[in-house]
């Protein structure tokens, strides 16, 4: 039942009422069913059953249905998803609707437009924008179209028609479109329509061709287009037609890259809007609270959303929906936004919506401010269900101070205006870098350890053509960094006994040359100064690390959550998330490599940010990295099968086995892939699409694409080696490990296990595996203790160490033997200790064997320390950018010996000569 204290207080309500007494029973019958369910088609002839034109129609059942969204909102029934789905159906309904009698009318007239290419009838799509491209119109709205036509060509003409071009005939379909929704008629107007959206605004032609806008777009396409195109939706046209525009408009929206620049654009836009909105309010006062553009409102809260969709939506598919809602959600899901953020912008965004539909009640206008009347006031106040202005009001402000104060998180300036802190004495220094003697003063004054050197680069590279050539934003951006940067180098040297402040700059000005041209990531460290802050501190840390970010900038999101420096990796969510990625580039195998590499390379600089923070041991780093390259063969594997024209099952019978420091889990940040490939398939198209597949797989991990490559793929342990076939049948690599491997073979085989693929293979892998290394060798000890002994010496020999430092990995004493010790136990043993096949890495092993009585516990234990101290060592070295791990002998001269002492105590104490 109506609550006549709540419908009455809306005077367009009660002025249809009484208009057309008659109306109150079909408003009974409507309001009983929420009216996001209706069928629009079924009611439009209901109104149109006595004759009445269709624009009479349209009317009619528009006010029937603004009048039946009012009943039901204010009497509790329909929340505002209810209220904004309708009236966004009802918008794409009438347009639908009244373009069909247009077009039926002009082709009568004109005959049919046809394309010059295709040959084909053209129809012409209506793109929805704004708050109805994205399901959430107001009930007072304008809705803002963009008329677009496939191809140029003209009219199919019969007898008495008079012959058009496709320009002028879908000119005159837009205009009589326009017309019949938004001309004043007795019965009202169905929508207002601005069209000031399409290319070139209201100096621009009505309608455009395909080419037409792919043109504008390219040439003149400004980037508050880019916020405005990212709602457009086809209201209607075919659906090759809309596919063809989405292509068009896509990569103009949501760019490949990160895209941090957008920020600036969107503030700039913003503080266009604040200005009229203040300009208004200063001519105006008594229309304040603008809760759509005031501070605060309404368009905040989708600034906010869009700002995400504009950075990442090129890279990530799930951050283009329409709906400013939705966005917030995925925001949230993403962890872009804490959800308890998200939460409360959707509650804000809900009480502004809420207001803004019954500021629009009252008269049916299309309002955004309080109304002036106080009467008014209090009845919007009492349709939000309070009891007076004052509360409404406190209300408001409570909203609108939250969502401004996450619209300033992100938006406020950070070029030194909001809170950071620049050094005004760096500042002015370094205004002008070519002196030189100013810049080496200051930069000792900061404790530069060579600030002669350090002066002299940074002059050089500022002075270097590639960034005398940059634009003067790009320069003075640039230039802002090198200012904020100079102390906090000297900051991080205070705070570490290690590391060269002069060093770190010249990391750091290698990558400021490396993303010189690429504003977006200038613009990302000014936006978030804390992420510059970081990357000092890893370039500080590690030249490695500063390589890799040179190398790979587009890691440089990974650095704005301090969430990921804690976050354990989820590999199970990042397959899912690749697999997606992948199905939507079916077919563009360059983008697909790309995006496995910049999946790898994210999740590989987030590792690195937790290592040089010292929140992962050795062995934690290598079990994920191992992890991680698990997950990408994987996806890469069933990725390349796809590409295969002649796969002859869509899921293949093949698996990659790993060996080496994949298969035994201990991987670096550049380690290569020691792989195998095998398969069980009897088709007599296997062996060649299993060839394909293993061809393609290396091709796709080694290639180098704009985002480097994956990993190096080294097959040589393959049976037969290098002349052997690059794939195996699970039963031809059983004869071949039991009948003709080497025992080096043997050796390697105790670091392998099944990596990607069918796991049933992987099942049959790992029962050949245990079969052969647990061989009886106790007839064959001496030629298996001369097998392995040989093999030692021809690695030493294949990495002479001539320095008087020592070798981590090659020389006595070192982790090779540490390795060979548990390849020759395990040989040796594993008939009567089967356990000892497990693949528990080297330290498990060794303690296993101390545990077994194979060796003595207490050294097994100490070589176990030894070799985890050698890999903490050679993994800080190779952080440092030394790719031979040498270092002064005396810093390992303890955990030598216990490994010498292991070796002797199984092998003989000398290599054979």
């Amino acid at each position: 039942m109506t609550s006549p204290s709540l419908t009455g207080a809306s005077r367009f309500y009660q002025r249809w009422l009484a208009a057309d007494p008659g109306r109150a029973g079909a408003l009974d019958a409507l309001v009983q069913a929420p009216l996001s369910q209706l069928d629009l088609a079924q009611a439009l002839a209901q109104e149109g059953a006595s004759g009445l034109p269709l624009p009479r129609a349209l009317r009619r059942l528009r006010n029937l249905l603004v009048c039946g969204l009012i009943r039901r909102d204010l009497d509790g029934q329909a929340d505002l998803h209810e209220v904004v789905t309708s009236m966004t159906a009802f918008a794409d309904f009438a347009i639908q609707t009244q373009l069909a009698a247009a077009m039926s009318e002009l082709v009568a007239s004109h005959g049919m437009p046809m394309g010059y290419e295709s040959g084909l009838p053209q129809h012409m799509m209506v793109l929805a924008m704004g708050k109805q491209g994205g399901g959430e119109l107001n009930v007072s709205s304008d809705i803002d179209l963009i008329f677009v036509y496939p191809e140029d060509g003209e009219t199919a003409v019969e007898t008495g028609q008079r012959q058009l071009s496709n320009h002028e005939f879908f000119t005159r379909l837009g205009k009589k479109l326009i017309a019949g929704l938004s001309e004043i008629i007795e019965d009202g107007f169905a929508f207002r329509v601005d069209m000031a959206l399409r290319p070139n605004g209201a100096s621009g032609p009505l309608v455009a061709s395909l080419n037409m806008v792919e043109e504008y777009l390219i040439v003149q396409g400004r980037e508050w287009e880019r916020y405005a195109w990212v709602k457009a939706r086809a209201v209607t046209g075919t659906a090759a037609d809309i596919a063809a525009l989405d292509a068009i408009v896509r990569p103009f929206v949501f760019r490949r890259y990160l895209d941090f620049g957008v920020i600036d654009a969107i503030r700039n836009m913003h503080a266009q809007i604040r200005a009229e909105v203040d300009r208004q309010e200063r001519l105006h006062p008594d229309r304040s609270n603008n809760v759509k553009l005031g501070r605060g409102g309404i368009r905040e809260i989708e600034f906010l959303a869009q700002v995400f969709q504009l950075i990442r939506g090129g890279r990530d598919a799930a951050l283009r929906d329409r709906s400013t809602r939705a966005t917030l959600r995925v925001l949230a899901d993403k962890e872009l936004l804490p959800a308890a953020t998200v939460d409360q912008l959707l509650g804000s965004y809900t009480f502004l919506r809420n207001l803004e539909h019954r500021l629009q009640y009252l008269d049916d206008a299309q309002t955004h401010t309080l109304p002036v009347s106080e009467a008014d006031r209090h009845t919007v106040a009492r349709m939000m269900g309070l009891p007076d202005c004052a509360t409404l009001l406190a209300q408001l402000a409570e909203h609108r101070a939250f969502v401004a104060g996450q619209f300033d998180a992100i938006f406020s300036d950070k070029n030194g205006k909001e809170g950071e802190q620049v050094d005004p004495q760096s500042s002015s220094t370094l205004a002008d870098l070519d002196r030189q003697e100013a810049i080496q003063a200051r930069l000792a004054e900061l404790g530069f350890d060579n600030p002669g050197a350090a002066a002299q680069r940074l002059m050089a590279t500022w002075q270097s053509p590639r960034l005398q050539s940059l634009p003067e934003a790009s320069r003075t951006r640039l230039l802002a960094l090198v200012n904020a940067a100079l102390p906090q180098i000297a900051a991080t040297a205070a705070d570490s006994a290690v590391g060269s402040p002069s060093a770190t700059l010249g990391r750091l000005l290698d990558f400021f040359e490396a993303i010189a041209r690429r504003s977006a990531y200038l613009s990302l460290l000014t936006e978030y100064p804390h992420t510059l802050a970081r990357v000092i501190r890893m370039m500080y840390a590690s030249g490695w690390a500063a390589t890799f970010l040179t190398k790979h900038p587009i890691v440089l999101d990974e650095l704005l959550d301090d969430r990921v420096r804690n976050a354990a990796p989820d590999y199970v969510a990042l397959a899912a998330e690749l697999q997606v990625q992948l199905d939507q580039y079916d077919g563009d195998t360059e983008r697909q490599m790309d995006i496995l590499r910049e999946a790898h390379h994210a999740q590989l600089f987030r590792l690195l940010a937790q290592d040089l923070a010292g929140d992962l041991s050795v062995e934690k780093l290598a079990d994920y990295l191992s992890a991680l390259a698990d997950t990408i063969v994987a996806a890469t594997m069933a990725a390349a099968w796809k590409t295969i024209a002649t796969r002859h099952r869509e899921v293949p019978r093949f698996a990659v086995i790993a060996y080496g420091k994949l298969g035994g889990k201990e991987l670096g940040y550049v380690s290569d892939l020691d792989v195998i490939f095998l398969f069980d398939d009897d088709d007599q198209e296997a062996p060649g699409n299993y060839a394909k597949l293993a061809q393609r797989f290396i091709t796709w991990m080694t290639a180098h694409t704009s985002a480097g490559i994956l990993f190096d793929i080294d097959t040589a342990l393959r049976p037969d080696g290098a002349s052997g076939m690059l794939v195996s049948s699970v039963q031809a690599f059983e004869r071949y490990q039991e009948n003709a491997a080497w025992v080096w073979e043997h050796q390697a085989l105790t670091r392998a296990r099944f990596c990607a693929g069918e796991a049933a293979i992987g099942d049959k892998f790992e029962a050949v595996r245990e079969r052969v290394l647990r061989k009886d060798r106790g007839g064959q000890a001496e030629e298996l203790r001369t097998e392995v002994l040989k093999m030692r010496k021809k690695m030493r020999d294949a990495y002479p160490n001539r320095t008087a430092l020592f070798d981590l990995k090659h020389d006595e004493g070192g982790m090779i033997d540490i390795e060979f010790i548990v390849q020759y136990l395990v040989l040796r043993h594993a008939a009567q200790y089967p356990q000892l096949t497990a693949n528990f890495g080297n330290i498990a092993l060794l303690r296993m064997c101390g545990e077994l009585g194979l060796i003595d516990a207490a050294l097994g234990q100490a070589v176990g320390d030894a070799y985890r101290a050698m890999r903490r060592l050679q993994h800080q070295l190779r952080l440092q950018g030394q790719d031979n791990a040498r270092l002064d002998p005396a810093l390992v001269a303890q955990h030598a010996t216990q490994v010498r002492l292991l070796w002797t105590s199984i092998l003989p104490p000398a290599l054979p000569g």
